[in-house]
């Protein structure tokens, strides 16, 4: 009995004294909670008003860092309280009558008698001296208020605050608008001239990183308390603070997600999840993905791995690596901040000191290294990546480029689009090009360029996402960029194929504008590079892939546009409005029922008609296509890409990036008309969509500034002259201009453009933007709008 009674005590106290510190459970719970307030004597005034006094002294809190130094100026204060009677506290802010409700009762709502003061809100049962307290909620910097809102209001009639502390939750209403917001004011400065309030956590890792050199301080710290050791029990309450019912906990992307404090804990229930999983990866992306959505679990999660790493009854099982390979994901996904950091890195050292050449130490490695690499993720890792990555191994991506060709890489999570770049520029023999490359998000109908600083697991992440969501196939291309010198490409060269395949991708979209008789020729250019001569057995492509099918539209419209005779009821329609013919009701209804159901029949025949014409077209096209392809046999390939090439190369514009953009004229935002923007190497222009003569070009040396002037509104100044252009490709027009000026700088040396600023605003007015650092083009990086 004398044996069980000491480990009783030493069990229920957890804690232990170093250097005069006292840690432990009973210390925290005074330290969130206020005690022994059942004593006080209050005195009431008047119950229709709400009085406001002014408090004497500041506010109550800790000076220092020590849990038993707040509990013991907590309870002074609250001795103090119950010397004096309520009408002589100098403490009291505000008292009055509020409607408090009352969680699974029948009534709903109760009158009480509410005091607040520098420490805590109470509720009495009456305002007269000698009333009940019914209850109290401590106020610390953890608690928060949610301020009255309409809904509630139109819904309950009454304004409504809710104010959430460590053990209590008050929802609290009023009639009076201007009331609810007094009280939540008066609430909320309470709370915010508290001390912040640290848990035992926190101050065990501070007197981690103090004694760090102390390996003897050290391990008697982690000997005597069990809340910075392996457990197999629940956690209750998190190892770091988190407010009271934060107002951010309501719902995050329509995931439903608690507080912040209830995730923390479930959390932890998940990660002991882990040692029984049959299938780790799902428990592992929901850690992940509940951390990126909630920013503030991140250090929590990472102490909450630490804690269940650190001695461990069973560290070599598979079980246990669970633990570890959540931290090695967790390292390659998010940082923690600067202080869970320095405790991490201690802890990976620690454990690689202990356990040398173990797996553990392996892990511990490689999470060193995966944390001075990693940037904070958009997506959460794959369930590919997080395979690898509980194996400490690289993933393999496959990256296309023109032509039906791919190779495959091998990345980690913090490879960039930049190191693919270039590492594919080495296998295929690229380094030496005039020409800059990029990598494109792609599909059959869409492309986008990747920022070079853009980590390439989260985009493969975000294209198995989009393919997911649609039936379209996702990939990602290497592709030329930055068209520098066309002359200079060998005919043998795969940058040479490149060139032409991009051509030709122009071409089938409509954005390189020539002649039907030329857009014939190419086609059948394509078809001879494809398949060789021409033979009635080899299997064509269909005519999309090689005809850009907006001029067929155009001639079957133009076609088409001829007048037609009009029924007579849309005759007389034309010279007479129908409330001068028709009086309104049954019949009127009648009729334009009748007219409604003519015109949609009308409509129909149309569409009809013109499926029917574009079919006849598309069949005269293609036949003069095959026409033209069995003249051309004997040509090689390599003679049709040249042919193909010469004739894309009459074109002015040749080599430039189009964009869709509406252009207005007035510098008021007015008569605006849809242009293309021709990006070039040399300057930017603008184009009528099919035409091939520019309306008016700008060299580059010409243009002054350049930048987003709002949302969706992009802006040249060149001389006198602001153009404004409304477009949705406002961070590619960027970034492509951005490399074309950089290539500018590095061929002609720096300094020749010190005239030309790069701008970026969200104003009318632009912000210029002097650039000290010339980046090259895959340092590029995304310009946010």
């Amino acid at each position: 009995m004398p044996l069980q009674g000491v480990c009783c005590f030493l069990f229920c106290r957890q804690g232990f004294s170093l250097l005069g510190r006292d840690y432990g459970e009973k210390e925290e719970e005074e330290s969130f909670e206020l005690r022994n307030k059942e004593d006080l004597t209050p005195n009431g005034r008047s119950p229709a008003e709400v009085t406001v006094s002014q408090p004497t002294r500041t506010a109550n809190g800790t000076n220092g860092h020590t849990v038993s130094e707040v509990s013991d100026e907590m309870k002074s204060l609250i001795i103090e309280k119950n010397k004096m009677g309520l009408e002589e506290e100098p403490e009291l802010l505000v008292k009055g009558w509020l409607l408090r409700e009352v969680p699974g009762n029948w009534i709903k709502q109760r009158r009480h008698w509410f005091v607040l003061s520098q420490d805590s809100l109470d509720y009495y049962s009456g305002p007269e001296k000698g009333a009940r307290r019914l209850g109290t909620l401590v106020i610390t910097s953890l608690c928060s208020v949610i301020w009255p809102d309409k809904q509630t209001y139109k819904e309950t009639g009454h304004w409504s605050i809710t104010v959430y502390g460590r053990k209590h939750c008050f929802r609290l209403y009023t009639k009076h608008f201007n009331e609810a917001v007094h009280w939540a004011c008066a609430i909320q400065k309470i709370i915010d001239t508290k001390a912040p309030v640290e848990t035992p956590t926190q101050l065990l890792i501070r007197d981690i990183e103090e004694n760090k050199f102390n390996p003897e301080v050290v391990e008697h710290i982690y000997q005597h308390n069990l809340i910075l050791k392996y457990t197999q029990g629940p956690l209750y309450a998190p190892l770091l603070p988190f407010p009271y019912g934060s107002q951010e906990h309501t719902y995050h992307s329509g995931k439903g997600y608690g507080s912040v404090r209830e995730e923390a804990v479930k959390l932890f229930n998940c990660l002991q999840q882990l040692e029984s999983a049959r299938e780790p990866v799902p428990i592992i992306q929901g850690v992940l993905q509940t951390c990126l959505d909630l920013r503030p679990l991140r250090d929590e999660v990472y102490c909450q791995l630490v804690k269940q790493t650190s001695y461990t009854p069973a560290p070599y099982t598979a079980a246990h690596l669970r633990y570890w390979q959540l931290l090695t994901c967790m390292s390659c996904t998010f940082l923690p901040g600067p202080t869970v950091l320095k405790y991490l890195r201690f802890h990976l050292k620690r454990i690689q000191s202990q356990s040398p050449e173990s797996e553990m130490d392996n892990y511990a490695s490689f999470i060193s290294e995966a944390l001075e690499k990693t940037k904070c993720r958009e997506c959460v890792p794959s369930w590919e990546e997080i395979q690898m990555l509980m194996s400490r191994q690289e993933m393999l991506c496959t990256v296309h480029y023109p032509g039906p060709l791919s190779c495959q890489l091998y990345i980690s999570s913090h490879t960039t689009a930049n190191e693919v770049v270039r590492r594919m520029q080495e296998k295929l023999g690229l380094q030496d090009s005039k020409n800059t490359f990029a990598l494109y998000e792609q599909n059959a109908l869409w492309e986008q360029p990747v920022a070079a600083g853009a980590l390439i697991a989260d985009i493969l992440t975000s294209l198995s996402t989009k393919e997911s969501e649609s039936e379209a196939q996702w990939k990602l291309c290497f592709k030329l960029y930055c068209l520098l010198d066309a002359d200079s490409i060998s005919v043998d060269s795969i940058e040479y194929l490149f060139l032409f395949e991009q051509c030709h991708e122009m071409v089938v979209r409509g954005q390189l504008p020539a002649c039907e008789e030329d857009l014939q020729a190419l086609a059948s250019l394509r078809l001879q590079c494809l398949m060789g001569d021409f033979s009635t057995h080899a299997p064509c492509p269909p005519l999309d892939e090689l005809f850009p099918g907006h001029v067929l539209e155009a001639q079957v419209l133009m076609s088409l546009s001829a007048p037609q005779a009009l029924p007579p009821c849309q005759v007389a329609d034309q010279g007479c409005p129908t409330t001068q013919r028709f009086h309104t009701g049954l019949l009127a209804g009648t009729l334009w029922s009748h007219t409604a159901t003519a015109a949609h029949k009308q409509k129909v025949e149309q569409d009809m008609r013109l499926r029917s014409r574009l079919k006849e077209e598309a069949a005269a096209v293609m036949g003069s296509i095959l026409e033209r392809w069995k003249v051309l046999a004997g040509y090689s390939r390599r003679d049709s890409m040249a042919a193909y090439l010469t004739i894309a190369r009459q074109w002015s514009g040749f080599g430039c990036t189009l964009y869709e953009v509406d252009f207005y004229i007035s510098s008021t935002g007015s008569f605006s008309q849809k242009l293309w923007l021709g990006v070039a190497a040399t300057s930017v222009s603008l184009y009528r969509q099919g035409e091939a003569e520019a309306l008016e070009s700008f060299p580059y040396g010409q243009i002054c500034s350049y930048g987003v002037s709002d949302s969706n509104t992009f802006k040249i100044t060149a001389g006198d002259r602001d153009l404004l252009f409304e477009t949705t490709k406002l961070t590619e027009i960027m970034q492509l201009m951005n490399a074309y000026f950089s290539a500018i700088r590095r061929q002609r040396g720096k300094g020749e453009d010190a005239d030309i600023t790069i701008t970026e605003s969200t104003e009318v007015g632009f912000r210029h933007l002097v650039s000290t650092h010339t980046p090259t083009l895959l340092e590029l990086p995304s310009h946010p709008v």
